[in-house]
């Protein structure tokens, strides 16, 4: 049996970008050793990979593991094959329907690479930083997916049959992104660290207009903090 004091360890899905991040924030701020698992899945995006390394550190993570998963080999979505990701539209828009930004089953793949990290190294907890405000389109963000995907790792691993089941957490699933940034300051969260474009420059500079971008572009704006992303020119 392990001590009452045994520490606590929680698995920290972290793609590099500003929700994830906070939600890494969030895990350490409520007793746990935090462990980042980011996924290198083929994505346009690659930036985002570095970023979470650098938060990774930044935050005492007790470890940072990098599983490649190549869904780029399926194709299906803008971020991981040639597809235009759109750019400069309004929130209305993005509101329309599931883009085309959208990764066949990504939260189901990265969840399940996640319940077998925690299974494997006695962690009870998972966090994700899964959000529905910015981004009610993605089916597998919503909390109804998240509940039905706790169920089934309870079904599906030893830990959940022997009576220990491996708890889902999505701190910010109703959080506005101005009142994710607001936490992730209180937190201390260096946002100039991650990466949230889906379609950065050669150099990695956010391109400005996806709607990656324009979401945290105006979650800085309405949390009144200045904006520390790197932007390319244009």
């Amino acid at each position: 049996m392990p001590s009452a004091h045994a520490v606590r360890k929680a698995v920290v899905l972290l793609s590099g970008g500003l929700d994830s991040a906070t939600a890494l924030a969030v895990a350490r701020a409520e007793g746990f050793a935090t462990y980042a698992l980011s996924l290198d899945y083929g994505q346009r995006h690659r930036a985002e990979l570095d970023a979470a390394a650098k938060v990774a550190k930044a935050l005492g993570a007790a470890e940072h593991k990098v599983v490649q998963v190549s869904l780029d080999r399926l194709g299906g979505s803008a971020l991981t094959d040639q597809i235009d990701v759109p750019k400069g539209r309004d929130v209305a828009e993005m509101a329309k329907g599931i883009p085309v930004t959208y990764v066949p089953a990504r939260n189901t793949v990265f969840l399940s690479i996640a319940l077998a990290y925690a299974e494997a190294i006695g962690a009870g907890d998972i966090y994700i930083g899964a959000n529905v405000l910015d981004y009610s389109g993605y089916p597998d963000c919503r909390p109804e997916y998240l509940e039905a995907f706790e169920r089934m790792a309870a079904l599906a691993t030893k830990a959940g049959v022997e009576g220990q089941p491996i708890r889902i957490h999505a701190p910010l699933i109703r959080m506005t992104k101005a009142e994710i940034i607001k936490k992730g300051m209180e937190l201390g969260v260096d946002y100039g660290l991650t990466r949230s474009c889906y379609d950065p420059d050669p150099e990695g500079r956010a391109c400005g207009r996806c709607d990656s971008c324009l979401l945290r572009k105006k979650g800085f704006a309405e949390a009144g903090v200045p904006d520390p992303t790197a932007y390319a020119a244009g």
